[in-house]
C-alpha cells in the first residue's frame, strides 16, 4: 500500500470521526428533549398533551420508517439550504443527525420509562416542581440506559456515515467504495473493514464502560 494510501485512509478515518462526531452530538441535544417531551406529554403525564404527543410521535415514527440512503437522497434540498453543498463531510452531517435523533429519542424514551413510577410519585407527594422532578429524578435514573442506547446509536451512525461515503460524502466509505471496490483493491477494502471494526469496538467499550460507573454510583 503507497504511503498516498496511506496518508489517504487516515484522513478517512479523521473525516468519519469528525462527521459522526458532530452528527451524534446534535442528536443527543436534540433527542434528550424529545424523548423527554414523548414521556411527559402521554395521558397521566407530567405535561399532559396527548394530541401533540401523538403528532410528534407519528413524526418520529415516520422518519424511522425511511431507510438512511433514502433519507438522504430526500433531505439533499434541505441538506443544501443547511451547509450550502450536497458533498463532503457536512453535507453528510445533516442526514445523519436528522436520522439519528428520532432513533436516538425513542431509545431514551424506553429509557426513560423504566424509572419507577413510585420515585416520580413520591416526588410529587413532597411538592417537587415538575422541571425538577424531570432534572433530578428522570433523567439520573434513567441515565445509564440513555448512555448505553446512544452508544447503539453512534455504532450504528459509524455504518450510515459509511453508506453516506458511498454518494459523495467523504469518510471510510468512500475510501472503500472509490479505491477498494471500484479499483478491485481487496487489501484497501480489507483495511477499511479493519478500521471500522476497531473504531466500533473502541466506541462500545467506551459506552459499556460509562455505564458501569454510572450503575455503580
Amino acid at each position: 500500500m503507497s504511503p498516498q494510501m496511506i496518508d489517504r485512509l487516515w484522513q478517512a478515518a479523521f473525516d468519519t470521526l469528525f462527521m459522526v462526531g458532530v452528527s451524534a452530538a446534535i442528536a443527543f441535544l436534540a433527542g434528550i428533549p424529545l424523548a423527554l417531551f414523548l414521556v411527559t406529554s402521554e395521558p397521566g403525564g407530567i405535561f399532559p398533551a396527548p394530541r401533540a404527543n401523538r403528532l410528534v410521535g407519528m413524526v418520529v415514527n415516520g422518519f424511522r420508517a425511511v431507510p438512511f440512503i433514502v433519507l438522504l437522497v430526500a433531505l439533499i434540498p434541505f441538506t443544501r439550504l443547511v451547509v450550502g453543498t450536497t458533498i463532503g463531510v457536512w453535507a453528510a452531517i445533516v442526514p445523519l443527525a436528522v436520522s439519528a435523533t428520532p432513533f436516538f429519542a425513542r431509545i431514551a424514551e424506553v429509557s426513560l420509562r423504566q424509572v419507577d413510577p413510585g420515585l416520580i410519585e413520591a416526588a410529587q407527594s413532597i411538592g417537587c416542581r415538575r422541571r425538577h422532578i424531570l432534572l433530578h429524578v428522570l433523567l439520573p435514573e434513567a441515565l445509564p440506559g440513555i448512555v448505553g442506547g446512544f452508544t447503539i446509536t453512534v455504532v450504528s451512525m459509524i455504518g450510515a456515515s459509511a453508506v453516506a461515503g458511498a454518494v459523495g460524502a467523504g469518510g471510510l466509505g468512500d475510501v472503500a467504495i472509490r479505491y477498494g471496490y471500484q479499483r478491485f483493491d481487496t487489501t484497501v477494502m480489507s483495511v477499511v473493514i479493519a478500521m471500522l471494526i476497531v473504531l466500533v469496538c473502541l466506541v462500545q467499550i467506551a459506552g459499556d464502560s460509562v455505564v458501569r460507573r454510572l450503575r455503580a454510583r
